[in-house]
C-alpha cells in the first residue's frame, strides 16, 4: 500500500494513473467512481506479475549498453496518431521509463526503462490504465492476436453490412415514394425500421470508434475515432429526433454508412500494414523454437532458449538453423539467401561457421553452439530491424505533430461551418448535414500513415537484398546525402591481394620461402603462400624469427637470414632495391641474395565500375580514400572510375577529410570494412560497413550490407532516395486531399455517405503509393 497526499494505492501503477488524471484536469474520475473500489492491477490482469518473472526477462528482455532493461510490446487499440501521442507521453511521465518509442505501422513498442526504478508490470499497468493493452512481442503469439482481431474485425464487418444490405431496401422504397407519393405512416413506419437497422450497426460494429474516443477524451485527445464517432453518433440522435417527432428527412442510411466504409477501410488498412511488417517479421516468426541437441550421447529436443554455447546441435536436410555455431561432423548445402540476399547455395563442411536463420539445403550435420540464441545473428538482426522501425525520422515528426492537432482543427471547422450554413440558410438540417461531411470527411489516419508505411517498405526491401539500416531516420539522412566516401581496401577492391607477376633471378629451394611465409599473417604472405604452394614443399624449423613492422619478416636458417617483405627491408638487409611498380611488391633474400620478387595487386571487385558509375547517375559525388601509396591507389581509380582520390592518409586524416567536407555543407557517406576506417566511419553522416568488416566497424556503422556485395551501396542509395520520395508524396496526397475535400463539404458540395467512402479510400491510397517502391525490385 503506498500513501499519497491522503491517498492510497494498491501500487505505483495506479498511483503513476491518479498524477496523470491530475494533471490533465480529470480528477472527476474517481468521484463518478463513487463507492465502487478499483482492483489492484494483478487481479484485474492474471498475467501482470508474470511479466516480472526472471523466465519472462531471460525470453524478452535485453539490458543495453547503458545499464537499462529494453522490451519490445504490441499495443492493442491504437487507431492512430494520437493514440501513439497519448501511449508515449503516459510512459514517458513515469519515473525510471528513459524511452518509448511506438511504431503506428504495425503498434509495436520500444520501451527502455531503469529496472531499480520502475518494474515492467507497472509499466503494462499503466498501458492498461489508460484503456489500451500490451504484451510482448512475440512472432507466434503476434500472428494468434493477429487472427483474432482479424475474426472481430469480420464480426463487426458482416454484421454493418448485412445491416445495410437490408437498409438499401427500405431506401428503394423511400425513393421510390418521393416520386409515386407517399404517407407520413408509411414512411414513420419505415424511419423506425432503418432506426432499428443502424442500432446494431452504430453500437456494435462502431464500437471500436466509440472505445477510441472515450479514451480519448480520458486525456483530453482528439483523434480520427473522436470524428467517426462524433459525426456517426450526432446523425443518429438527430435521426431518432426526426422519427419520433415526424418533421424532415432522418439519416439513418448515412450512419449505417459512415460505419461501414469506414471500419471496412480500417480493416484493409490493417491487412495492408500486416502485410507490410509481416515481411520484417518473416525471419523470426519461421525460425524453429526447438531444436535437437546430443546430450549424454542421446538426441533430446530443447528450447532455443535454453541451449547453451557447446552444446552440439543435429540439422536434418530441410531444417532451418536456430543458432550460430561451427560444423564438427558432416557437410552439406545451405540457402543464406534470407540473410545475405545471395541466391546461391553455400557448401559447408567441419570447421566452417553456421549462421542461423540460413536453411539447410542437403546438409546432415552437427555443430558446435558458437552463440547462445539472445545473442544470436538473426536475433541480433530482428532486434536492429525493431529498433530502425521505432526510431522515426524527423519528417514522421513534423507529420505527427500535425495531426495532434488535426482532429481539433476539424471539429472547430465543423462547428463554424454549421453556425455559418444556420446563419445564411436558417436550415438546420441542411447546415446539420453539412457539417457532419465535414467532421467525416477529414481525415487524419492518411497523415499519420504517409511516412511509416512508406518506411516499412524501404526497410523490407533493403533487408530482403542484405541491406540493413540500423534506424529509420538513415534512410532520410542518407537519401538527402551528395557525396560518398570509399575506403579503397577490401572496399572496393577485393581485400585479398594476388600475385599478378612473378620472378626468380636464381633457382633456390622453394621450401625456404614457404615455411618462412607460413610465419606470417601478412595477407600478401599469405597471398605469395598460395601462389608458390605444392604438395612437394616441406616446412623447415626456422630460428630467430621477427616479424618487421610495415616491411616484412626475417629468420635464421642454417646460421643464414632470411627474408621476405617489401623493398625497403631490402634495403635494411643490404640489398640495392629500389620500388618502381605500381603493384604491391614482395621480394625474397637468402643469405644476402635476392632470389625472387613477386608483385601483387589487390583486384577491385567485379561490380565495382559498374556500382560506382550508376551511383554518379544519381548525382553523388564519389571520393577514395586510402593508406596505400599513391601508383596502387591511381592504378585502382583508373580500375573503377573514381576520378577523386587521396593516398597515403592515416585514419586521423581520413575523419578530418570528412570534417572538412561537412564544413562545407555536405552530407557524407562513408563505406568501409576495417579497423583502420573506424575514425572515418564514425565522423560521416551515414556509416556504411561491408558484411565482411570487422566487428568494430559494423558496430559503429549505420548500415550494414549482409551481402558484401558492392552493388549493395546503389540499392542502399536508391532504396533510401526512393523511399524518401514515396514519403513526400504521400504527405502531399494527404495534404491535397484535405485540403481539397474538406473545403468542398464545409461548401456543401458532399453529402455524408460520399464523405465516409472518401475518407476511407484516402488511407488507402496512402498505403498502396507507398506499395510502389517495390517497384523494379523482386523478393
Amino acid at each position: 500500500m503506498i500513501e499519497d497526499d491522503g491517498h492510497y494505492f494498491c501500487c505505483n501503477g495506479c498511483q503513476g494513473v491518479y498524477h496523470l488524471l491530475s494533471e490533465q484536469g480529470l480528477d472527476g474520475f474517481y468521484k463518478k467512481l463513487g463507492d465502487e473500489k478499483l482492483a489492484p492491477p494483478s487481479q484485474q490482469y492474471e498475467d501482470s506479475a508474470n511479466f516480472n518473472s526472471p523466465a519472462f526477462y531471460e525470453r524478452y528482455v535485453k539490458v543495453n549498453k547503458e545499464g537499462f532493461s529494453e522490451v519490445s510490446l504490441i499495443i492493442e487499440g491504437i487507431h492512430c496518431a494520437a493514440c501513439v501521442w497519448l501511449n508515449e507521453k503516459a510512459l514517458e511521465n513515469m519515473d525510471g521509463v528513459i524511452a518509448t518509442n511506438i511504431n503506428y505501422t504495425n503498434n509495436k513498442a520500444k520501451v527502455v526503462w531503469d529496472d531499480d526504478v520502475v518494474k515492467l508490470s507497472e509499466i503494462i499497468d499503466m498501458i492498461r490504465a489508460i484503456g489500451y493493452n500490451a504484451y510482448p512481442y512475440d512472432a507466434s503469439l503476434q500472428e494468434e492476436k493477429a487472427n483474432k482481431e482479424r475474426k472481430d474485425y469480420y464480426l463487426r464487418i458482416a454484421v454493418a453490412v448485412f445491416a445495410t444490405m437490408n437498409m438499401m431496401t427500405i431506401m428503394v422504397a423511400q425513393y421510390a415514394g418521393y416520386f409515386t407519393g407517399i404517407s407520413d405512416d408509411v414512411k414513420h413506419v419505415l424511419n423506425i425500421g432503418e432506426w432499428v437497422l443502424s442500432t446494431p450497426v452504430l453500437f456494435y460494429s462502431g464500437w471500436p470508434f466509440f472505445r477510441g474516443m472515450y479514451y480519448g477524451l480520458k486525456t483530453k485527445t482528439v483523434n480520427m475515432d473522436t470524428l467517426v464517432a462524433t459525426g456517426s453518433l450526432l446523425t443518429y440522435i438527430y435521426s431518432i429526433y426526426i422519427t419520433l417527432t415526424r418533421s424532415g428527412e432522418a439519416y439513418f442510411d448515412s450512419v449505417t454508412m459512415i460505419v461501414t466504409f469506414v471500419l471496412v477501410g480500417k480493416f484493409l488498412e490493417a491487412l495492408s500494414k500486416k502485410s507490410v511488417a509481416d515481411t520484417l517479421d518473416i525471419m523470426n516468426k519461421h525460425l524453429p523454437s526447438d531444436v535437437k541437441i546430443v546430450e549424454d550421447e542421446k538426441i533430446v529436443t530443447k528450447n532455443v532458449n535454453d541451449v547453451k554455447v557447446d552444446d552440439i546441435v543435429v540439422v536434418g536436410a530441410g531444417d532451418r538453423v536456430a543458432l550460430d555455431g561451427e560444423v564438427v561432423d558432416g557437410s552439406g548445402t545451405f540457402d543464406e539467401s534470407s540473410l545475405t540476399g545471395e541466391s546461391e547455395p553455400i557448401f559447408k563442411q567441419k570447421g566452417d561457421a553456421i549462421v542461423s536463420g540460413t536453411v539447410s539445403i542437403d546438409a546432415d550435420i552437427k555443430y558446435r553452439v558458437t552463440r547462445d540464441y539472445a545473442h544470436s545473428t538473426i536475433s541480433n538482426i530482428v532486434s536492429l530491424l525493431e529498433n530502425a522501425m521505432n526510431n522515426k525520422p524527423r519528417i514522421q515528426q513534423l507529420a505527427n505533430r500535425l495531426s495532434e492537432y488535426f482532429s481539433s482543427t476539424i471539429l472547430l471547422l465543423s462547428l463554424f461551418t454549421f453556425l455559418g450554413w444556420y446563419f445564411y440558410s436558417h436550415n438546420f438540417e441542411q447546415s446539420f448535414m453539412i457539417a457532419i461531411s465535414v467532421i467525416v470527411i477529414a481525415c487524419p489516419c492518411a497523415l499519420a500513415l504517409a511516412t511509416p508505411v512508406a518506411t516499412l517498405v524501404g526497410l523490407s526491401i533493403a533487408s530482403k537484398r542484405g541491406i540493413l539500416f540500423k534506424e529509420a531516420a538513415l534512410l532520410e539522412t542518407m537519401a538527402n546525402a551528395d557525396i560518398l566516401v570509399l575506403d579503397k581496401t577490401g572496399t572496393i577492391t577485393q581485400g585479398r591481394p594476388k600475385v599478378v607477376e612473378q620472378k626468380r633471378y636464381e633457382d633456390f629451394d622453394m621450401s625456404l620461402l614457404y615455411s618462412l611465409l607460413l610465419n606470417s599473417k601478412h595477407p600478401i604472405a599469405k597471398a605469395v603462400a598460395n601462389e608458390i604452394y605444392d604438395e612437394d614443399l616441406s616446412c623447415y624449423e626456422l630460428e630467430s624469427l621477427q616479424n618487421v613492422p610495415s616491411q616484412g619478416i626475417t629468420a635464421m636458417y642454417k646460421d643464414k637470414m632470411l627474408a621476405g617483405g617489401n623493398a625497403k627491408l631490402m634495403q635494411t638487409i643490404g640489398l640495392d632495391v629500389v620500388s618502381e611498380s605500381e603493384y604491391s611488391e614482395f621480394y625474397f633474400a637468402y643469405d644476402g641474395e635476392l632470389l625472387a620478387k613477386f608483385e601483387l595487386f589487390d583486384l577491385p571487385r567485379e561490380d565495382a565500375k559498374e556500382t560506382i558509375a550508376a551511383i554518379k547517375k544519381l548525382g553523388v559525388r564519389i571520393i577514395m580514400l586510402t593508406g596505400d601509396h599513391e601508383r596502387s591507389a591511381k592504378k585502382v581509380a583508373e580500375m573503377v572510375g573514381t576520378e577523386e582520390f587521396v593516398a597515403e592518409l592515416t585514419p586521423q586524416d581520413k575523419a578530418a577529410y570528412i570534417e572538412k567536407l561537412q564544413k562545407e555543407k555536405h552530407r557524407v557517406v562513408m563505406a568501409g570494412d576495417g579497423v583502420n576506417d573506424i575514425l572515418a566511419l564514425a565522423q560521416s553522416d551515414i556509416a556504411i560497413a561491408m558484411g565482411n568488416g570487422s566487428d568494430i566497424a559494423i558496430e559503429v556503422s549505420d548500415v550494414v550490407l549482409l551481402n558484401d556485395k558492392f552493388a549493395a551501396l546503389y540499392d542502399s542509395f536508391k532504396i533510401s532516395r526512393r523511399t524518401f520520395l514515396m514519403i513526400k508524396e504521400n504527405l502531399a496526397l494527404s495534404l491535397v486531399y484535405n485540403a481539397i475535400t474538406i473545403p468542398l463539404a464545409m461548401a456543401g458540395y458532399v453529402i455524408p455517405l460520399v464523405a465516409a467512402i472518401s475518407m476511407s479510400i484516402s488511407s488507402l491510397l496512402v498505403v498502396g503509393n507507398s506499395m510502389r517502391i517495390k517497384l523494379g525490385y523482386k523478393d
